[in-house]
């Protein structure tokens, strides 16, 4: 009807709709690793919204350390990293089911256990875009966020975020428009909501991102945890943008503000974090926290419905 030269696998196959649609979640090989995978996925789910979310028995210590993550985040700020292996490293016997794996690989969704409960897991993926939230990200976290809600999912998330993707194409594309449905999507849950900053948290990227302001229960920080409108550098040469031709102003300037602004207790001070933690205790902070808010009720103002940002 076209005149469109395309196969039938290049019109609407499993590798356009896993990692261009995102009409489905996830591609697999035959039908029994599809079906062992289906299998897997609804072991997580609750049978409906009022049934609780399922309860394992699991032999994974929730007070269980795990050392390695001291050192995971590297010593350069530009040096990129897989947030995958944090999240394998906090759920129970590393047992997390990715959802959209292929789709909007700057950010990781899924499913885990902690203490024995199904768990939302939202990340950032610094390994990918260095973890930029752009359309397609924040559409992929947005349907994520609600889904778990849905079905009264308790959420974790992970912030390494160094903002929103600029450029004319996702201006054009609605990223603003996009961005609105992830920040919808917090804001309206009525699940526990808790809240890691590993490293970078800026500008409206890091607002959206489960922060305070949307309605995030617990929000902690690594100590390497970043907070602010933008990074050091970019914030001095607008600041001092008189001093730019001066190399040494520069770079006093940009250390200044990293140890004035960008510090984790800095935001501490102002209520944003409830805690700074140390990394090897992320799984337990986590666990307590979850244990805490287990019995969370949220009243939601009257409204015949929400205008979602479609």
């Amino acid at each position: 009807m076209t005149n469109e030269v395309v196969t039938a696998e290049q019109l609407g196959g499993a590798s356009v709709h896993t990692t261009k649609s995102a009409v489905a979640d996830g591609a697999y090989e035959n039908d029994t690793e599809c079906l062992l995978q289906m299998r897997r996925l609804i072991d997580f789910l609750p049978a409906n919204f009022s049934a609780g979310v399922p309860e394992w028995p699991s032999q994974d210590n929730p007070e269980r350390e795990e050392k390695s993550l001291d050192t995971l985040i590297p010593d350069s700020p530009n040096k990129p990293y897989d947030i995958k292996e944090l999240i394998l490293k906090t759920v129970d016997e590393g047992d997390f089911f990715e959802i959209s794996e292929a789709f909007a690989k700057n950010i990781v969704v899924g499913f885990g256990r902690m203490a024995g409960r199904t768990l939302g897991f939202v990340a950032n993926q610094p390994m990918v875009l260095a973890g930029v939230l752009d359309s397609d990200a924040s559409r992929k976290a947005a349907r994520f966020v609600r889904f778990c809600d849905a079905f009264e999912i308790p959420i974790v998330t992970f912030v390494d975020v160094p903002g929103f993707l600029p450029g004319t194409a996702q201006e054009q594309g609605g990223l603003i428009k996009h961005g609105a449905k992830l920040l919808f999507a917090y804001s309206q849950c009525t699940v526990p909501l808790v809240t890691v900053i590993t490293r970078k948290a800026f500008g409206g990227a890091y607002d959206v991102m489960a922060s305070k302001h949307v309605g995030g229960d617990l929000n902690y920080a690594w100590p390497t945890a970043q907070i602010a409108v933008m990074g050091a550098r970019g914030a001095v040469e607008i600041i001092f943008r008189a001093d730019i031709g001066d190399a040494k102003k520069i770079v006093a300037r940009t250390k200044e503000y990293e140890e004035r602004f960008l510090s984790p207790f800095a935001a501490a001070e102002r209520g944003y974090i409830d805690d700074v933690i140390m990394p090897h205790a992320t799984r337990r902070r986590i666990c307590r926290a979850l244990a805490m808010l287990r019995g969370k009720k949220v009243e939601m103002p009257a409204r015949k419905h929400d205008n979602l940002p479609v």
